[in-house]
């Protein structure tokens, strides 16, 4: 074969129409007014809208499948959320984009970033600069690629030299120390670094095990490779990859948010150190508490709030065959330090803006051994806050979307100081509790797919309240714990009866102190859903 041809790259121009926008706000609004993909969007949103599995106030992307999201960034007073889109007449990953004032309302927008010279274009993160937004994301077939934007809505992109800036190896050449896979970025004495994600064979008896590879730019064209960033990293399991990095600031230390494609969504915390370009982690734990999938959290997009916190949202996986969509993404998680190696976790966003339909609970005795069906609390699109007190019992629960006859119900669980021991904390019987979400019966669909329950960790102190807040959105569960943890899962009831909301003590007496619950609105309006 000749070797013009041998060298001649492919064509992987986007089947998908591609429009150029205006430099304005106020154009670029009247341009989307009569955007084809916009108004195609909107249909596609309407002819989905019935499907009594798809969410009401969790983002879910207009057409077709769905997979990471990326480049979580604020900009221009607005929030940006990217995401692996598949679009209909070229399934092959582009990004999607869609932007919102809250966090919670979201709008769509057209494609961002369509693939060529990449075959797809795969997971990434995005850097917010005065006066642009980087874009850097692992380009099918070609490398790390870097994208640029600065117009009001980040509507136009132009990538950085047309071609990966951190190329795979070509046919032939030596291996590269490094993977090329996943890249984040951020900015340090005017320099740019990225992290490409990948593993290392330093497990036991050579088993991968997961690395970041540091890498650092000028100009963003031309990057040169430093070494693997991790250091004392020991709270992954043998296997974990580091997919879908995020590196950022959090308190007076820093965070590494990611994905193990065996494990589901992670993070480690630690210490940049900035003069040897090493993180050097002090404590590491999870987003998702046992296999990737089936319902499980996959992976995040993170960006700091500008408060020493950062937000972070993931997409969900799905259990069960959905008719032209799959995932759906997580409500926001805002992350703070609330000690040296513990995060807080709560949710993120204006979601006050979506309550309605106020409902409320006085102190009551919840008896042992019995269940308490809550009269007039019900729904499948729901918020519920409530406080409790365990006092002796050894396990609460809370049931919600439970048909009432328990044929379909999903369990959430509280288990007072039956964790691990902390024994480094200085307190030879101190002891972390435990939550659990048991989908094991939240439907009697027969193509639903069984999870395991979702059980972590959370150190409540002696004298400290339950404090739960449970986000119900018809296929996804999300309990946030003491603004110290957070459980979430994907499930599918199958009875339109399974609405109702329940309590009861195990063993002994335990109080209710207070709930108030309330029906939350579609963020979608006349977009549908």
């Amino acid at each position: 074969m000749p070797k013009d041809v041998i060298d001649k790259e492919p064509d992987y121009t986007s089947r998908v129409p591609a429009f150029t926008f205006a430099d304005t706000l106020q154009e670029q609004e009247a341009q989307l007014k009569d955007n084809p993909l916009i108004q195609r969007f909107a249909e596609s949103r309407a002819e989905m809208a019935g499907d009594p599995h798809r969410p009401a106030y969790h983002y879910v992307n207009p057409e077709g499948s769905l997979n990471d999201p990326n480049g979580l960034c604020f900009w221009q007073g607005r929030w940006h959320l990217f995401y692996q889109g598949y679009p209909p007449e070229d399934t092959r990953q582009h990004w999607g984009h869609a932007v919102s004032d809250d966090l919670i309302h979201w709008r769509d927008l057209p494609y961002a970033i369509y693939p060529n010279p990449e075959e797809k274009c795969f997971s990434g993160s995005a850097l917010a600069e005065d006066d642009r937004v980087i874009a850097i994301y692992h380009g099918i077939k070609t490398g790390t690629m870097v994208a640029v934007s600065s117009d009001p809505l980040l509507l136009n992109w132009e990538k950085v030299t047309g071609n990966a800036v951190i190329p795979l190896a070509k046919p032939g050449e030596d291996p590269l120390p490094y993977n090329i896979f996943d890249p984040c970025i951020w900015k340090k004495d005017g320099m740019y670094y990225a992290l490409t994600a990948g593993t290392l064979r330093e497990g036991p008896g050579g088993k991968p095990v997961r690395a970041e590879f540091l890498h650092r730019s000028k100009d963003l064209a031309t990057w040169e490779y430093l070494h693997p960033f991790i250091e004392n990293d020991r709270y992954g399991l043998v296997g974990d990859d580091g997919a879908c990095p995020y590196f950022w600031p959090i308190g007076d230390r820093h965070i590494l948010l990611h994905f193990s494609h065996m494990s589901g969504g992670k993070y480690l915390l630690g210490d940049y150190d900035k003069e040897r370009d090493k993180f050097v982690v002090t404590y590491g734990s999870d987003f998702n508490f046992g296999p990737v999938g089936p319902c499980g959290v996959h992976a995040p997009s993170a960006c700091p709030d500008g408060k020493g916190g950062v937000i972070v949202i993931f997409n969900m996986n799905p259990g069960k065959p959905t008719q032209g969509w799959n995932q759906i993404m997580s409500l926001p998680r805002r992350l703070t330090l609330i000690g040296k190696d513990q995060l807080g976790i709560e949710p993120a966003g204006d979601i006050a803006s979506l309550r309605s339909d106020h409902r409320h609970i006085d102190a009551m005795k919840l008896p042992a051994n019995q269940e308490v069906v809550l009269e007039g609390i019900q729904g499948n699109a729901m918020e519920i806050a409530a406080e409790i007190d365990p006092k002796g019992a050894p396990m609460v629960e809370m049931n919600v979307l439970q048909s009432p006859n328990r044929e379909e119900f999903t369990r959430i669980a509280f288990f007072k100081n039956r964790g691990y021991a902390h024994r480094d904390r200085g307190k030879q019987d101190e002891r972390d509790s435990v939550i659990t979400i048991d989908s094991s019966y939240s439907s009697v669909l027969p193509d639903v797919g069984s999870r395991p329950p979702e059980t972590a960790p959370v150190y409540i102190e002696p004298d400290e309240p339950l404090k739960l807040r449970v986000f119900v959105d018809r296929s996804i569960v999300e309990v946030f714990v003491n603004g110290k943890q957070c459980v979430a899962v994907r499930i599918y009831p199958g009875r339109k009866d399974s609405l109702g909301v329940s309590l009861r003590s195990q063993g002994r007496n335990a109080q209710l102190n207070s709930l108030n619950a309330w029906g939350m609105k579609n963020i979608y309006g006349h977009q549908g859903q």
